[in-house]
Order: C-alpha cells, then structure tokens, then sequence
C-alpha cells in the first residue's frame, strides 16, 4: 500500500508541476499578448478610426455643398 502512496503521490506531483508550468507560460504568453494589443493594435485602430472619420466627414461636407447647391438653383 505504500508502493502505491508513493506512486499517487508522485504523479500527483508532476501533474502540479505541469499545471504550474502551464500557468507560469499563460500568464506570460497573456502579458505578452496584452503588451502587443497596447503597443501595435490599440494605435493602429485608432490611427484608421480617426482618418475613417475624416473621410465620412468630407463626404458629409460634398453632401452639405450639393444641398446648397441643389437648394440655390431651386431658388
């Protein structure tokens, strides 16, 4: 019955360590990946959400313009 304690209890041991492993590199991997969202992608959207907002607002400018047009020939 000892022999099968100490064979529980053993791989029970390593099965903590793999666990223990596996979250040690998760949680870097997470920072990691955290740090990357911050750093390149955040910037990126909102570099691209500020010129798409620049874009719609010129397009809404022509449209503003084509209405005073319209509306200035229609007297």
């Amino acid at each position: 019955m000892k022999h099968f304690n100490r064979k529980v209890e053993d791989a029970s041991a390593r099965v903590n360590k793999s666990v223990a492993d596996a979250t040690e590199r998760i949680e870097k991997e997470t920072a990691e990946f955290i740090n990357y969202l911050n750093d390149e992608v955040v910037p990126a959207v909102r570099q691209h959400s500020t010129k798409a907002l620049r874009v719609a607002a010129e397009k809404i400018s022509k449209i503003a313009d084509y209405q005073d047009e319209v509306q200035s020939r229609m007297g």
